[in-house]
Parts: structure tokens; sequence; C-alpha cells
């Protein structure tokens, strides 16, 4: 099976390695930076598994290239997989869906018979609409459900499979199923429950999980607002919620906001897409959000005055990062805290190992952790580490458990 990935973020690059254990694969990005990266057995981005399995074509047992032009294979392919950004436009209140439409352009004048599979996050009603827009070609959407970091481990172990297609197309359902079945053959995980359901449907399911997921950030750091404002131990709280064994443990670590490139975006898109139908959770999902944001920034700088007289006192952000271990900060939760301070005319100093640049947004980048600690009033981290125990009078987070 000849498939073509375009796009090489997590969730293009971990599926691209995941196929190519057993199929010849090309990767499209227009970064030659990256697509050098990847022909070297080098993961362009931070994920153990991808770094481990890349390096394995350099033996040959991942058949895997990368190339910054695949037009010309788009008319050989069997399937093509589209994972290329849709980020959310703040002002039009929709994702950019621009990038997944110019690649179904392309195909289609290619004259391809490939199975196409939109793997980016889309508006729901967008697959329908793409398919009545190509009738002669084989489209269906395939969501994601993975970890920022954790990219191919959950590829490779998945939870289920969604597929969206047009249900009244046999020959297209029995296309799906069979890339359903490669899919599983990569996976390690056995026994992965799969559904095929109608595009729209499919859609809806990415959406509403996301959110769901981003409700239950919401609701633990609503929770550990309170417990602050109150004075209370918010982990006891928690811990005692948690033992029911219908709430669980997952989503519940505190943090200053969910971020990340998917909740944000997911959880606006859904209520964007709620447009003439009754709602009111899912808008206080999104608002909740800026509230939680909003509660950080005036209980740092309550931290601030109450540690030091100086005239212009700092606050130090440990890492821009959103999660552990990961090199990406695209929507993380810092960000609004930073510009909220900012507006506050707050001195800033920020300490992030993996940022090339001198300044971040007018604040200045310390490279050096012990100049950072030093001359820091308050340090403010969304996810603690033991570089900071020396420090500890000094930080303030939210992270109860010390974990994602």
């Amino acid at each position: 099976m000849k498939t073509v990935v375009v796009g090489t973020g997590y969730v293009g690059l971990s599926n691209a390695v995941l196929l190519a254990q057993h199929n010849e694969v090309l990767a499209v990005d227009l970064v030659r930076e990256k697509v050098d990266m990847i022909n070297r057995g080098i993961s362009p981005i931070k994920d153990k598994e991808i770094t481990e399995y890349l390096a394995k074509k350099l033996t040959g047992e991942l058949k895997l290239t990368a190339t910054t032009d695949g037009h010309a294979e788009y008319g050989d392919a069997d399937v093509i997989l589209i994972a290329t950004p849709t980020n959310y436009d703040e002002h039009k209140n929709y994702f950019d869906t621009g990038s997944v439409e110019s690649v179904l352009s392309d195909i289609d004048r290619s004259g391809s018979h490939a199975l196409v599979v939109i793997k980016s996050t889309i508006p729901i009603g967008f697959t329908a609409r793409m398919a009545k827009q190509y009738p002669d070609m084989d489209l269906i959407f395939m969501p994601e459900f993975l970890r920022e970091g954790k990219a191919l481990y959950d590829n490779l172990y998945p939870s289920r499979i969604v597929v969206g297609a047009d249900l009244n197309d046999r020959k297209l359902v029995v296309r799906a199923e069979r890339f359903i079945a490669e899919v599983k053959n990569a996976a390690i995980k056995k026994d992965v429950p799969s559904i095929v359901m109608d595009y729209t449907e499919a859609e809806a399911v990415k959406l509403f999980a996301n959110s769901y997921l981003a409700l239950r950030v919401a609701y633990f750091n609503e929770l550990d607002t309170f417990a602050e404002s109150r004075g209370l131990n918010a982990q006891n709280i928690i811990d005692g919620i948690c033992l029911d064994p219908r709430i669980g443990t997952s989503y519940n670590n505190p943090s200053f906001g969910y971020g990340g490139y998917c909740l944000p975006k997911d959880t606006k898109q859904l209520l964007a897409n709620y447009e003439g139908v009754p709602q009111n959770l899912i808008r206080a999902v999104v608002e909740s959000n800026k509230t939680r944001k909003n509660f950080i920034t005036k209980q740092t700088e309550k931290r601030l005055h109450n540690k030091t007289d100086k005239p212009d006192p700092v606050v130090g952000i440990y890492r821009l990062t959103m999660k552990t271990d990961s090199d990406n900060f695209r929507q993380s939760s810092i960000l609004g805290i930073i510009e909220r301070l900012q507006n506050d005319s707050v001195h800033i100093i920020i300490y992030e190992p993996s940022y090339k640049k001198d300044d971040f947004n007018g604040c200045p980048i310390v490279r050096s952790l012990e100049d950072f600690k030093r001359q820091s009033d308050v340090i403010i981290a969304n996810r603690y580490s033991p570089d900071l125990s020396d420090v500890t009078e000094k930080l303030y987070t939210r992270d109860l458990f010390k974990r994602d």
C-alpha cells in the first residue's frame, strides 16, 4: 500500500511512522529542514516513540521518505492522508481549513484514485461538503485522539478507531474498512474497537471528545480556585472525589488552564457549530478557561507584592511549554498568563531552554537556570520540576500531583 502523508506535525508524522512499518510511505512537508531531518532518521518534534522508531529508518526497517513536493506522487498513491494544520481563526470564529482544501484540490487535479483520509481536525459538516465538491473522490474522515509528546504511542496503542464515510457508498465503506485493518495491523495493541459512521457524526466525535476533556480540566481548575480562595487543601478534596470509580483520576490535576494545540481550538469550534442550537455548558467551558487565567494572574500578582518591596519586582516564567518533556508551546496556558501580566505592567523574565531567540513577546529569555532563579522574586510554573526544589519559597504552581 503506497501511502502519501501530507503534513509532518504530531498527527502526520506519527501516522507516517506507524504505517511505514509495513508500507511504503512518503511524508510531505513545506519545511525543508523538517524533511531533511526525517530523511536522516531524526525526529523534528519531541516524541520518545517517534524518535526511537525513526532511527529504524537508517537500518531499512522503516519504509519512510520525506519530500517538500508530493504532488507528483498523488497519482500513484493507494492512500493519501491529509494532516495539515487547521488553526482556529479568532476573527471568523471557525477553523481555517484552507490548507486541507488546497491539498484536496491538488489531489483532484492529479486524477488520483487513492483513498483520501482527512486527519486534520475540521468543523462539523466539512467532509460532507468536500465530498459533494469532489464526487469522484473516495474521501473519508478519520479523527485522531493523540496526546502531545505521546503521538506515536497513542497510535501504537489506540483507544479506538473512528471513521466517517458516506454510508450509502458501499465501495467507499469497504475501502475504509480495509484501511482500518492496515492501521490495526500496524498497532501493537490488539482488539482495538473500531466504528464506521456518517461523516458528520465522526467530526462530532472528535470535537465532543476534546470538549469533554477540556470540561474535565476546567472542572478541577474551578475546584482548585474555590479551595485556594477558601484556604482549603485542594488535593485532599480531589483525592476524595476521585476515589469514586465513576469519576476516576484522569485529567484531574489543576493547572493554569487547558491548553495545547487541540483543546482550546476544538472547544471554540464546537461552540461555533452550536449556532442556533440551545446550549449552556459548551460556552461555560470556553469562558471558564479565561476565568482561570484571570485568577492565576491575580494570585501571582498578590504573591509578588507580598514577597518584596522592590519598586520593580520580577515574575519568572518557568517554561513556556504546556506539558512536561515537550518542546511545543502552541496555545500553552502560560501564554495567557504572560499576556495578562504584561497588561498589568509586571516585569517578566522567562526560562525556556528550547526557545532560540533572546526575548519572547518583549520578555527577556534567561539562559542560565541559576540566574533565572536568582533574578525572579516570584516564579510561576504550570508544571512542577525538581529543578525548582531549592526555590520553593518563590514558587507558585497549582501542579498538585506533579504530573500532566
